[in-house]
């Protein structure tokens, strides 16, 4: 028997979506960093982890700056 996987509703997109994509680019732009500047070192996962968790942590709080500039930027939807 196939158990059909339960979601959020809805009304979390609006959350989940910036806490998803702060978590994704934050993850791959600190490791090409920490990678760039470091080469193949033996601590780099260490390294890089504790780059993550500081870009994150910057990175999140920003995210509804970025949405009053998109807005500043662009015209409303229209329904």
């Amino acid at each position: 028997m196939t158990r059909k996987r339960r979601k959020l509703p809805a009304r979390y997109a609006a959350i989940l979506s910036p806490l998803v994509l702060s978590l994704l680019m934050t993850f791959i732009v600190s490791l090409i960093s920490t990678l760039k500047s470091l080469g193949f070192h033996p601590a780099l996962p260490a390294i890089w982890l504790a780059a993550w968790g500081l870009s994150w942590l910057v990175a999140f709080p920003t995210l509804p700056m970025v949405r009053r500039i998109v807005g500043w930027l662009c015209e409303p939807a229209t329904r």
